[in-house]
């Protein structure tokens, strides 16, 4: 949702009504995880996208009629070998699609205000229910402290309220199941759970040209990207206009200071022992989901050989993607970055980094791991069985 935020605010603010369309659920193959959205405006304007291109122009279909009246739904797309050029997934998965308006003065405003919260990066779960003995459409949004809206009934809107919470702290968005009053494992009511959680970090030790190249394909990829040098004549503004941050001090000190998640993403290109060694020293004792380290295999061997002296054990040192980046023959500080954010998304998702056409098997991994920005993570399990 991040990627339309700006619009979709701004057709809130305006009062504009608005159908929004939600994948809430995969299986097998497919292009967008639990969470995509895809916007239909009253004037006809499309925001987003569930599928890459598929089924975009059915889900077009029923958002107009949505947004004219009609209940929200939830429909699936999906494809047997026959149909590839109906409307499906060419790609051979199923998703499952909510279609829901915005349209009165209330419901826009209560949107406006979730979608305030995400672009404050205030952790916010949304609720909504999908089927069985509930409204499908019906909505809340729970904080840490505070809910607003309902599914219903008390005993539902307790038990999902604190389901959505839990799913929160772990950044995870999928489907659970109640029954009618919130019993647990029951399968009555199906309920959409969307986490929204700030945009992970990258964390850019070492202020040249490479860090400048990484910090703006880390912040295509929806990173909050701090570039951090202890040299105050690089560590600048200007040297760095797409990095949310720029911070004057030494490494070590500054990771020390502000911590790194199971999502942060850490990129070392100083290749100086006297920065290195301290700040690997930090990031090793950090939960950070990838830790890449710039330098020749020389370099490399020597600097294993520091961490070792400084009482790093083999277990910690196995966790350093170093020389960092996959094998892309990369010469420009540009072409590095792409090597450096493919060897992220490659840890984030579990892919081999070896060519597609030399592979069998689904295309696209559902594989759980932290580290990158996406906030529709494999959906959470049904209480007793699929």
């Amino acid at each position: 949702m991040r990627d339309i935020l700006p619009g979709l605010r701004s057709r809130c603010a305006a009062g504009t009504p608005l159908a929004l369309a939600t994948v809430v659920a995969v299986h097998g193959s497919a292009p967008r995880e639990p969470g995509a959205v895809m916007a239909v405006d009253a004037e006809g304007t499309v925001l987003g996208s569930v599928s890459g291109g598929c089924v975009e122009a059915d889900v077009y279909e029923v958002a107009r009629e949505v947004l004219a009246g009609a209940a929200p739904r939830v429909v699936p797309y999906g494809i047997s070998d026959d149909e590839a050029f109906g409307v499906g997934l060419t790609c051979g998965g199923t998703i499952e699609v909510l279609v829901r308006a915005y349209a009165s003065e209330a419901e826009l405003a209560d949107l406006g205000a979730l979608l305030d919260l995400i672009a404050a990066d205030v952790p916010v779960a949304e609720a909504t229910v999908l089927s069985g003995a509930a409204e499908t459409g019906a909505r809340l949004v729970a904080r840490a402290t505070g809910v607003h809206g309902t599914l219903g009934t008390e005993g539902l809107d307790a038990a999902v309220t604190d389901d959505a919470r839990g799913l929160l702290e772990q950044g995870l968005t999928g489907i659970q199941w109640y029954g009618a009053r919130g019993q647990r494992r029951m399968a009555e009511v199906a309920v959409f759970v969307r986490s929204h959680t700030p945009p992970p970090r990258m964390l850019v030790f070492g202020a040249i040209d490479h860090a400048a190249a990484t910090a703006r394909i880390g912040s295509f990829l929806g990173y909050r990207v701090t570039v951090c040098d202890a040299r105050p004549a690089f560590a600048t503004r200007e040297r760095f206009p797409t990095a949310d941050e720029v911070v004057c001090a030494w490494p070590h000190d500054y990771l020390e200071a502000t911590g790194a998640d199971a999502r942060t993403v850490i990129c070392v290109l100083t290749h100086d022992p006297k920065f290195d060694v301290p700040l690997l020293v930090a990031a090793l004792r950090t939960p950070a989901a990838y830790i890449g380290v710039m330098g020749s295999r020389r370099t490399h061997d020597d600097r294993l050989a520091r961490l070792r002296e400084a009482g790093v054990d083999e277990a910690h040192l196995s966790r350093l993607a170093s020389p960092v980046g996959l094998d892309l023959g990369a010469r420009t500080p540009e072409e590095t970055a792409v090597s450096i954010a493919a060897e992220i998304i490659q840890h984030r998702w579990g892919g081999t980094g070896r060519p597609l056409g030399e592979l069998t098997g689904a295309i696209h991994h559902r594989a759980t791991a932290p580290g990158g920005p996406s906030h529709a993570t494999p959906a959470a399990a049904r209480p007793d069985s699929w």
